[in-house]
């Protein structure tokens, strides 16, 4: 009898075992059954084998593949369960009606280091700390009142910036040699971004300190744009077979130390009472004012807090800022009608002996459309950062499951042929009608800076810069290509880190204006 019950127990046991697993395998199949299409996976590594050749540009091969399979569209990498949104209109059915939800952060293992997310904007997940920052960023950082205020520090960071390039120029006629125009942008930025958190310059073309962060900063967002097994199979990542983890965290621990010496230095003039009489308040005054080491909480920032947010401040604003200026001018020498007609504009706006200025920006249309025409083309970030979904949520009819992560293709979007006449053209007459497209994210077929509450919050700063240090140089130098290269004959192919940078470095000689 004892026997017979003990087999009834384990019978209903199993049965209800079995009856879990079929009801989560029935789940399961339901689920993939209502996911956006895309390319079959093999069992185990899912997509990751197809997509082998398209590491270099994912980007341009994900294109192509929504061409087949549609503007909502699956990858399975390995474990991870990736959608693709590749249209203006899935764009703005997840900005307007999902915005909240897929606002989370995927986290690659590149990016896990010691000094982890702690206080990152970029990075850190959507909470009470994210909304602390990004309220920081909103009212203190990059408002109207500050910005404008700080309006000469961007002139005189441009100033320079155009009197390294003279002097790297080496005077006039047969003398004069080709520069890497993308330091001398680099320098600006960096500059720039150590003057709205130090209140001074940090870098020259001749600083060590300099090269330093510029070729570490580099290599760390080089290789944490690299595909990593490890994100695909969780299991590996203590293993970091291919050494992308250590070696972007090698990069990024050399590029915050450089950043950190900066922050040291400011603290010791802090507690010498020196520097600090007669200087602006600062971003890092911001920082500190919201707390030290025992505040904790949404409220109070630690010291590694405030380095990581220094850290990426200079990270994020210098390496998406030089990208895009080093295209503008590498699309401008591609096509010397456009070169020529860019700068008729500033040379006919701009009084000779005069400089440019921010208030003249607004009178110079084609300018700005150069801007933009390059943005829609080189998008800095071409997934934005990567999304992940809290919850799971529906778009256009297909589940998207929590947890899944989310890439939005900006430069998919912005060549797509539906939206754009053209599309593979450079074309900056396009967006000389000043309603066609901003940089708000409410124009969903040209998202260069994202939309929704992940937006880049530099945005305001952004689009005083890039204009005011594009025209500077354009307006004070013409440029030519270094012999034999004729610009027909121009390698514009693109190299992927996170950041979407020209794979050739641009080279070209800038002939003084005022020396013609």
């Amino acid at each position: 009898m004892g026997y017979e019950i003990a087999g009834i127990v384990l019978a209903l046991l199993l049965w209800a075992v079995w009856a879990v697993v079929t009801e989560r395998r029935d789940r399961r199949l339901e689920e993939l059954g209502r996911l956006p299409p895309g390319p079959l996976p093999w069992p185990v590594v899912g997509n990751i084998l197809q997509l082998a050749g398209s590491v270099s540009a994912p980007h341009q091969s994900f294109a192509k593949l929504a061409n087949e399979h549609g503007p909502v569209m699956t990858l399975q990498l390995g474990s991870m369960t990736t959608v693709v949104i590749s249209s203006s209109e899935a764009a703005r059915v997840m900005f307007k009606n999902h915005d909240a939800v897929l606002a989370g952060r995927k986290i690659y293992e590149s990016m896990k280091g010691d000094i982890g997310n702690e206080g990152s904007l970029i990075t850190a997940q959507y909470g009470p700390h994210w909304r602390t920052l990004r309220r920081l960023c909103t009212t203190e950082f990059f408002a109207a009142a500050p910005l404008d205020a700080m309006r000469g520090v961007r002139s005189k960071c441009v100033d320079q910036m155009v009197e390294y390039i003279r002097d790297a120029a080496g005077g006039s006629g047969n003398d004069i040699v080709p520069i890497d125009v993308r330091r001398f942008f680099f320098l600006m930025a960096f500059n720039l971004i150590g003057n709205l958190i130090f209140s001074k310059d940090l870098l020259d073309p001749k600083s060590e300190r300099g090269a330093k962060f510029f070729y570490h900063a580099g290599k760390a967002t080089e290789f944490a744009g690299k595909a990593n097994v490890a994100d695909f199979f969780p299991v590996l990542k203590w293993v970091d077979p291919q050494g992308i983890r250590k070696r972007t965290q090698f990069h990024v621990k050399r590029a915050f130390d450089v950043a950190g010496e900066f922050l040291k230095e400011r603290m010791r003039e802090m507690e010498n009472g020196s520097g600090t009489e007669k200087r602006r308040k600062d971003y890092l005054d911001v920082l500190l004012e919201y707390g030290g080491d025992d505040v904790e909480g949404p409220t109070g920032f630690s010291s590694t807090v405030i380095n990581v947010i220094v850290f990426e401040m200079f990270t994020a604003g210098t390496d998406t800022t030089t990208s895009t200026l080093e295209w503008a001018m590498a699309e401008l020498l591609h096509k010397p009608q456009t070169l020529h007609k860019v700068q008729t504009e500033l040379r006919t706006v701009i009084q000779p002996g005069q400089k440019l200025e921010e208030q003249n920006l607004d009178h110079l249309p084609y300018l700005k459309a150069v801007i933009k025409e390059t943005l829609r083309l080189h998008p800095p970030l071409p997934f934005l950062v990567p999304h992940m979904a809290l919850d799971s949520c529906k778009i256009l009819g297909f589940h998207i499951p929590k947890e899944t992560q989310i890439l939005v293709n900006v430069w998919a979007i912005g060549r797509d042929p539906k939206s754009w006449k053209d599309p593979f053209e450079f074309r900056p007459e396009r967006f000389l009608d000043p309603n066609m497209a901003d940089y708000k994210g409410h124009h969903f077929e040209f998202l260069p800076f994202g939309s929704g509450r992940r937006m880049c919050p530099a945005v305001p700063l952004v689009s005083r810069i890039l204009p005011l240090a594009l025209g500077s140089v354009l307006y004070f130098f013409d440029w030519v290509l270094p012999d034999p290269i004729k610009p027909e004959e121009m390698d514009m192919s693109e190299g992927m880190g996170i950041t979407l940078r020209k794979a050739v470095p641009l080279k070209a000689v800038p002939v003084p204006f005022m020396c013609k």
